[in-house]
Protein backbone atom coordinates (compact mmCIF):
# COMPACT_ATOMS: atom_id res chain seq x y z
CA UNK A 1 0.00 0.00 0.00
CA UNK A 2 2.83 2.37 0.87
CA UNK A 3 4.55 1.49 -2.41
CA UNK A 4 1.38 2.32 -4.35
CA UNK A 5 1.03 5.61 -2.47
CA UNK A 6 4.64 6.49 -3.25
CA UNK A 7 4.06 5.85 -6.96
CA UNK A 8 0.91 8.02 -7.00
CA UNK A 9 2.73 10.85 -5.22
CA UNK A 10 5.48 10.74 -7.83
CA UNK A 11 2.92 10.94 -10.62
CA UNK A 12 1.07 13.81 -8.94
CA UNK A 13 4.30 15.76 -8.42
CA UNK A 14 4.92 15.39 -12.15
CA UNK A 15 1.47 16.86 -12.86
CA UNK A 16 -0.08 13.63 -14.13
CA UNK A 17 -3.87 14.17 -14.04
CA UNK A 18 -4.75 10.50 -13.55
CA UNK A 19 -2.24 10.30 -10.71
CA UNK A 20 -3.76 13.40 -9.08
CA UNK A 21 -7.25 11.92 -9.36
CA UNK A 22 -6.24 8.58 -7.83
CA UNK A 23 -4.31 10.29 -5.05
CA UNK A 24 -7.31 12.44 -4.09
CA UNK A 25 -9.46 9.30 -4.04
CA UNK A 26 -6.87 7.67 -1.79
CA UNK A 27 -6.93 10.48 0.78
CA UNK A 28 -10.74 10.51 0.68
CA UNK A 29 -10.73 6.84 1.65
CA UNK A 30 -8.18 7.43 4.41
CA UNK A 31 -6.06 4.71 5.99
CA UNK A 32 -2.37 3.83 6.01
CA UNK A 33 -1.85 4.54 2.31
CA UNK A 34 -3.34 8.01 2.65
CA UNK A 35 -1.14 8.78 5.65
CA UNK A 36 1.95 7.66 3.75
CA UNK A 37 0.99 9.79 0.74
CA UNK A 38 0.46 12.92 2.86
CA UNK A 39 3.79 12.39 4.62
CA UNK A 40 5.61 12.33 1.28
CA UNK A 41 3.62 15.19 -0.21
CA UNK A 42 3.87 17.60 2.69
CA UNK A 43 7.42 18.94 2.03
CA UNK A 44 6.31 19.96 -1.49
CA UNK A 45 3.40 22.10 -0.31
CA UNK A 46 2.82 25.64 0.94
CA UNK A 47 3.15 27.53 -2.35
CA UNK A 48 -0.43 27.65 -3.64
CA UNK A 49 -2.86 30.43 -2.71
CA UNK A 50 -6.32 29.21 -1.77
CA UNK A 51 -9.61 31.05 -2.29
CA UNK A 52 -12.82 29.90 -0.63
CA UNK A 53 -16.11 30.76 -2.33
CA UNK A 54 -19.22 30.25 -0.26
CA UNK A 55 -22.80 31.42 0.08
CA UNK A 56 -26.37 30.23 -0.07
CA UNK A 57 -27.51 27.82 -2.80
CA UNK A 58 -28.59 29.69 -5.90
CA UNK A 59 -26.37 32.70 -5.24
CA UNK A 60 -24.34 32.01 -8.38
CA UNK A 61 -21.17 30.62 -6.79
CA UNK A 62 -20.49 28.18 -9.62
CA UNK A 63 -20.92 30.85 -12.31
CA UNK A 64 -18.63 33.16 -10.35
CA UNK A 65 -16.06 30.41 -9.95
CA UNK A 66 -16.24 29.73 -13.69
CA UNK A 67 -15.49 33.37 -14.49
CA UNK A 68 -12.63 33.52 -11.96
CA UNK A 69 -11.07 30.45 -13.55
CA UNK A 70 -11.20 32.21 -16.92
CA UNK A 71 -9.60 35.34 -15.44
CA UNK A 72 -6.76 33.33 -13.88
CA UNK A 73 -6.17 31.37 -17.06
CA UNK A 74 -6.05 34.61 -19.07
CA UNK A 75 -2.99 35.48 -16.99
CA UNK A 76 -1.41 32.14 -17.80
CA UNK A 77 -1.77 30.59 -14.32
CA UNK A 78 -2.91 27.03 -13.75
CA UNK A 79 -5.90 26.51 -11.44
CA UNK A 80 -7.13 23.71 -9.20
CA UNK A 81 -10.81 23.61 -8.21
CA UNK A 82 -12.38 21.61 -5.40
CA UNK A 83 -16.19 21.62 -5.44
CA UNK A 84 -17.43 20.42 -2.06
CA UNK A 85 -20.79 18.73 -2.66
CA UNK A 86 -23.39 17.23 -0.35
CA UNK A 87 -23.06 13.48 0.02
CA UNK A 88 -25.46 11.22 -1.79
CA UNK A 89 -27.41 9.15 0.76
CA UNK A 90 -27.42 6.26 -1.70
CA UNK A 91 -23.89 6.09 -3.06
CA UNK A 92 -21.83 8.12 -0.60
CA UNK A 93 -20.47 10.11 -3.51
CA UNK A 94 -20.80 13.73 -4.55
CA UNK A 95 -24.20 14.21 -6.17
CA UNK A 96 -23.58 17.48 -8.00
CA UNK A 97 -20.76 16.17 -10.18
CA UNK A 98 -18.13 18.55 -11.49
CA UNK A 99 -20.56 21.46 -11.73
CA UNK A 100 -22.10 21.87 -15.17
CA UNK A 101 -21.29 25.57 -15.29
CA UNK A 102 -17.54 24.86 -15.16
CA UNK A 103 -17.51 22.45 -18.07
CA UNK A 104 -16.08 25.09 -20.43
CA UNK A 105 -12.78 24.42 -18.65
CA UNK A 106 -13.06 20.63 -18.53
CA UNK A 107 -10.76 20.14 -21.54
CA UNK A 108 -8.24 22.78 -20.43
CA UNK A 109 -5.06 21.02 -19.29
CA UNK A 110 -4.30 24.03 -17.08
CA UNK A 111 -7.47 23.52 -15.02
CA UNK A 112 -8.13 20.60 -12.70
CA UNK A 113 -11.71 20.32 -11.34
CA UNK A 114 -12.67 17.78 -8.71
CA UNK A 115 -15.90 17.28 -6.76
CA UNK A 116 -15.58 15.99 -3.21
CA UNK A 117 -18.39 14.66 -1.05
CA UNK A 118 -18.90 16.04 2.43
CA UNK A 119 -19.54 12.47 3.62
CA UNK A 120 -21.95 13.68 6.26
CA UNK A 121 -19.42 16.02 7.86
CA UNK A 122 -21.50 18.78 9.44
CA UNK A 123 -19.07 21.56 8.62
CA UNK A 124 -19.18 20.82 4.91
CA UNK A 125 -15.48 20.11 4.51
CA UNK A 126 -14.26 16.61 5.23
CA UNK A 127 -10.88 15.91 6.79
CA UNK A 128 -9.75 14.89 3.30
CA UNK A 129 -10.19 18.39 1.87
CA UNK A 130 -6.95 19.89 3.26
CA UNK A 131 -5.11 16.88 1.83
CA UNK A 132 -6.73 17.38 -1.57
CA UNK A 133 -5.60 21.01 -1.46
CA UNK A 134 -2.06 19.81 -0.74
CA UNK A 135 -2.15 17.41 -3.68
CA UNK A 136 -3.11 20.21 -6.08
CA UNK A 137 -0.52 22.47 -4.43
CA UNK A 138 2.24 19.90 -4.83
CA UNK A 139 1.12 19.27 -8.42
CA UNK A 140 2.04 22.87 -9.21
CA UNK A 141 -1.31 24.69 -9.17
CA UNK A 142 -0.55 28.23 -7.93
CA UNK A 143 -4.27 29.00 -7.39
CA UNK A 144 -6.77 26.67 -5.73
CA UNK A 145 -10.47 27.51 -5.56
CA UNK A 146 -12.65 25.78 -2.95
CA UNK A 147 -16.35 26.15 -3.63
CA UNK A 148 -18.68 24.94 -0.90
CA UNK A 149 -22.35 24.14 -0.84
CA UNK A 150 -23.91 26.85 1.32
CA UNK A 151 -26.39 25.60 3.91
CA UNK A 152 -26.66 26.91 7.44
CA UNK A 153 -23.36 26.86 9.31
CA UNK A 154 -21.49 25.15 6.46
CA UNK A 155 -20.11 28.49 5.25
CA UNK A 156 -18.08 28.97 8.41
CA UNK A 157 -15.85 25.97 7.79
CA UNK A 158 -14.49 27.26 4.49
CA UNK A 159 -12.68 30.04 6.36
CA UNK A 160 -10.42 27.43 7.90
CA UNK A 161 -9.42 26.10 4.51
CA UNK A 162 -8.71 29.26 2.52
CA UNK A 163 -6.35 32.22 2.49
CA UNK A 164 -9.06 34.52 1.12
CA UNK A 165 -12.75 33.79 1.75
CA UNK A 166 -15.41 35.20 -0.56
CA UNK A 167 -19.02 35.26 0.61
CA UNK A 168 -21.51 35.49 -2.26
CA UNK A 169 -24.94 37.01 -1.62
CA UNK A 170 -27.81 38.18 -3.81
CA UNK A 171 -29.94 41.33 -3.78
CA UNK A 172 -32.52 41.12 -1.01
CA UNK A 173 -30.31 38.72 0.96
CA UNK A 174 -31.32 38.24 4.63
CA UNK A 175 -31.23 40.74 7.43
CA UNK A 176 -28.43 41.54 9.85
CA UNK A 177 -29.64 39.02 12.43
CA UNK A 178 -29.60 36.12 9.95
CA UNK A 179 -26.20 37.13 8.59
CA UNK A 180 -24.61 37.20 12.02
CA UNK A 181 -26.31 33.94 12.99
CA UNK A 182 -24.75 32.21 10.00
CA UNK A 183 -21.32 33.55 10.96
CA UNK A 184 -20.78 35.05 7.53
CA UNK A 185 -19.69 38.43 8.85
CA UNK A 186 -16.83 36.80 10.74
CA UNK A 187 -15.45 34.72 7.90
CA UNK A 188 -15.75 37.06 4.91
CA UNK A 189 -12.65 38.74 3.51
CA UNK A 190 -14.64 39.88 0.49
CA UNK A 191 -18.38 40.17 -0.09
CA UNK A 192 -19.78 39.73 -3.59
CA UNK A 193 -23.30 40.90 -4.34
CA UNK A 194 -23.92 38.72 -7.38
CA UNK A 195 -26.84 39.18 -9.81
CA UNK A 196 -26.32 42.89 -9.21
CA UNK A 197 -28.47 43.73 -12.23
CA UNK A 198 -31.52 42.87 -10.14
CA UNK A 199 -33.50 45.28 -7.98
CA UNK A 200 -32.22 45.68 -4.46
CA UNK A 201 -28.47 45.37 -5.14
CA UNK A 202 -27.69 48.87 -3.83
CA UNK A 203 -29.77 48.18 -0.71
CA UNK A 204 -27.84 44.98 -0.08
CA UNK A 205 -24.51 46.83 -0.38
CA UNK A 206 -25.81 49.44 2.05
CA UNK A 207 -26.94 46.77 4.54
CA UNK A 208 -23.58 44.99 4.38
CA UNK A 209 -21.73 48.26 4.97
CA UNK A 210 -23.97 48.99 7.95
CA UNK A 211 -23.24 45.57 9.43
CA UNK A 212 -19.51 46.09 8.93
CA UNK A 213 -19.79 49.47 10.67
CA UNK A 214 -21.20 47.67 13.72
CA UNK A 215 -18.24 45.28 13.70
CA UNK A 216 -15.97 47.93 15.19
CA UNK A 217 -12.41 48.68 14.13
CA UNK A 218 -11.20 46.11 11.60
CA UNK A 219 -7.61 45.57 10.53
CA UNK A 220 -9.02 44.53 7.16
CA UNK A 221 -12.44 45.84 6.24
CA UNK A 222 -13.98 43.41 3.73
CA UNK A 223 -14.50 44.92 0.30
CA UNK A 224 -18.01 44.70 -1.15
CA UNK A 225 -18.09 44.00 -4.89
CA UNK A 226 -21.02 43.86 -7.29
CA UNK A 227 -20.99 41.29 -10.08
CA UNK A 228 -23.18 39.73 -12.74
CA UNK A 229 -21.36 36.43 -13.12
CA UNK A 230 -23.37 35.28 -16.13
CA UNK A 231 -22.04 38.21 -18.19
CA UNK A 232 -18.66 38.68 -16.51
CA UNK A 233 -19.54 42.12 -15.15
CA UNK A 234 -17.40 43.02 -12.14
CA UNK A 235 -15.04 40.04 -12.44
CA UNK A 236 -11.97 42.22 -13.10
CA UNK A 237 -12.79 44.27 -10.00
CA UNK A 238 -13.19 41.09 -7.95
CA UNK A 239 -9.85 39.78 -9.21
CA UNK A 240 -8.20 43.07 -8.21
CA UNK A 241 -9.77 42.84 -4.73
CA UNK A 242 -8.50 39.26 -4.30
CA UNK A 243 -4.98 40.38 -5.13
CA UNK A 244 -5.35 43.39 -2.84
CA UNK A 245 -6.30 41.12 0.06
CA UNK A 246 -3.42 38.78 -0.75
CA UNK A 247 -0.99 41.70 -0.68
CA UNK A 248 -2.44 42.74 2.70
CA UNK A 249 -1.93 39.23 4.13
CA UNK A 250 1.58 38.96 2.73
CA UNK A 251 2.52 42.19 4.46
CA UNK A 252 4.10 41.29 7.80
CA UNK A 253 3.29 37.83 9.14
CA UNK A 254 -0.47 37.81 8.52
CA UNK A 255 -0.55 35.06 5.89
CA UNK A 256 1.78 32.83 7.93
CA UNK A 257 -0.33 33.40 11.05
CA UNK A 258 -3.51 32.47 9.18
CA UNK A 259 -1.95 29.30 7.77
CA UNK A 260 -0.46 28.33 11.15
CA UNK A 261 -3.92 28.67 12.72
CA UNK A 262 -5.30 26.45 9.97
CA UNK A 263 -2.65 23.79 10.65
CA UNK A 264 -3.35 23.93 14.37
CA UNK A 265 -7.05 23.37 13.76
CA UNK A 266 -6.37 20.54 11.34
CA UNK A 267 -4.09 18.69 13.77
CA UNK A 268 -6.69 19.06 16.53
CA UNK A 269 -9.44 17.70 14.26
CA UNK A 270 -7.28 14.73 13.26
CA UNK A 271 -6.52 13.97 16.91
CA UNK A 272 -10.22 14.09 17.81
CA UNK A 273 -11.16 11.85 14.87
CA UNK A 274 -8.47 9.29 15.72
CA UNK A 275 -9.32 9.25 19.42
CA UNK A 276 -12.97 8.64 18.56
CA UNK A 277 -12.00 5.83 16.22
CA UNK A 278 -9.75 4.22 18.84
CA UNK A 279 -12.43 4.41 21.52
CA UNK A 280 -15.05 2.86 19.26
CA UNK A 281 -12.69 0.04 18.29
CA UNK A 282 -11.67 -0.57 21.91
CA UNK A 283 -15.17 -0.43 23.32
CA UNK A 284 -16.94 -2.70 20.88
CA UNK A 285 -20.67 -2.74 20.32
CA UNK A 286 -21.44 -5.06 23.25
CA UNK A 287 -19.64 -2.97 25.84
CA UNK A 288 -21.17 0.23 24.53
CA UNK A 289 -24.66 -1.25 24.65
CA UNK A 290 -24.14 -2.47 28.23
CA UNK A 291 -22.97 0.95 29.36
CA UNK A 292 -25.89 2.57 27.58
CA UNK A 293 -28.27 0.21 29.39
CA UNK A 294 -26.72 1.26 32.71
CA UNK A 295 -27.21 4.92 31.78
CA UNK A 296 -30.81 4.20 30.83
CA UNK A 297 -31.40 2.56 34.26
CA UNK A 298 -29.80 5.61 35.91
CA UNK A 299 -27.03 3.43 37.33
CA UNK A 300 -24.44 5.55 35.49
CA UNK A 301 -24.51 9.12 34.32
CA UNK A 302 -23.44 9.88 30.73
CA UNK A 303 -20.09 11.37 31.83
CA UNK A 304 -19.23 8.30 33.87
CA UNK A 305 -20.11 6.10 30.90
CA UNK A 306 -17.83 8.16 28.67
CA UNK A 307 -15.01 7.83 31.22
CA UNK A 308 -15.54 4.06 31.21
CA UNK A 309 -15.18 3.97 27.44
CA UNK A 310 -12.05 6.10 27.63
CA UNK A 311 -10.61 3.82 30.28
CA UNK A 312 -10.37 6.56 32.91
Amino acid sequence: MRRDASELVGRALAGDRAGIAKLISLVEQGGEGADAAVARLFPHTGRAYTIGITGAPGSGKSSLTDKLIGRMRAGGDEVGVLAIDPTSPFTGGAILGDRVRMQDHATDEGVYIRSMATRGHLGGLSLATPQAVRILDAAGKPWILIETVGVGQVEVEVAGAADTTIVVVNPGWGDAVQANKAGLMEIADLFVVNKADRDGAADTVRDLNAMLDFSGELEWRPRILQTVATTGQGIDELWSAINEHRAFLEGGERLKARRDARLRDEVQRIVRARLEQQVVQRAGADRFDKLLAQVSRRELDPYAAADELLGE
